[in-house]
């Protein structure tokens, strides 16, 4: 029998308490055909209940139903992660990291960290995060002269700064994937050693 949904937070909250029903939603979330082996991308596995992990059976590599996804490298258990989840899209007009951290029961700034990443899931429309097989990445520098700037801008960057400075801007192409850029930093001239 397949419980049904949660439609309340109070029902999410005891649907998702139960770690194996975590587990076993976000595998097939991940693998509706069953788990692959992140490392040789065999179907063939074993699984370690005690420590909610598959081993392949042809690289001998661990993995978790966590691994490339959102949820990896946190410390923040799936229980809490599925009912952010649930408090996220049920929102009528969204929801603040305040009032997940309430309802959780975890700190702002850790409900802050779990909504950014599920928004960056939503947004992409896959919990998966990171950019895996051929990976293109380029980088450029973005701004203009101080030559060519009008004399007024020119004096007050020069008076503030005391240098031009441009946006490092790198851009990553996942072969048959999307594009992702991220402004880096501004960098700073190299100065000359006397």
């Amino acid at each position: 029998m397949n419980p049904t949904l949660p439609t309340t937070l109070q029902e999410a909250i005891q649907y998702f308490a139960d770690a194996q029903r975590c587990q076993d939603l976000l595998s097939a979330m991940r693998w509706p055909q069953g788990p692959v082996c992140p490392n040789c991308r065999s179907h063939e596995h074993g699984y370690v209940k005690s420590r909610a992990i598959y081993q392949c059976k042809l690289c001998r590599k661990q993995y978790s139903a966590k691994v490339g996804t959102i949820f990896e490298d946190s410390p923040i258990k799936l229980d809490k992660w599925f009912c952010a989840l649930w408090m996220l899209t049920n929102a009528k007009n969204g929801v603040s990291s305040y009032e997940v951290a309430r309802s959780l029961g975890v700190t702002q700034k850790t409900a802050w960290f779990m909504m950014h990443r599920i928004r960056l899931a939503l947004q992409h429309g896959s919990i998966d995060r990171k950019l895996m097989g051929d990976v293109e990445v380029d980088e450029t520098y973005i701004g203009g002269k101080a030559r060519n700037m009008h004399s007024d801008k020119r004096a007050k960057l020069m008076r503030n700064e005391g240098s031009f400075r441009k946006a490092v801007v790198v851009g990553m192409l996942e072969r048959k994937g999307e594009v992702r850029t991220a402004v880096l930093r501004t960098a700073e001239p190299h100065q000359k050693s006397s």
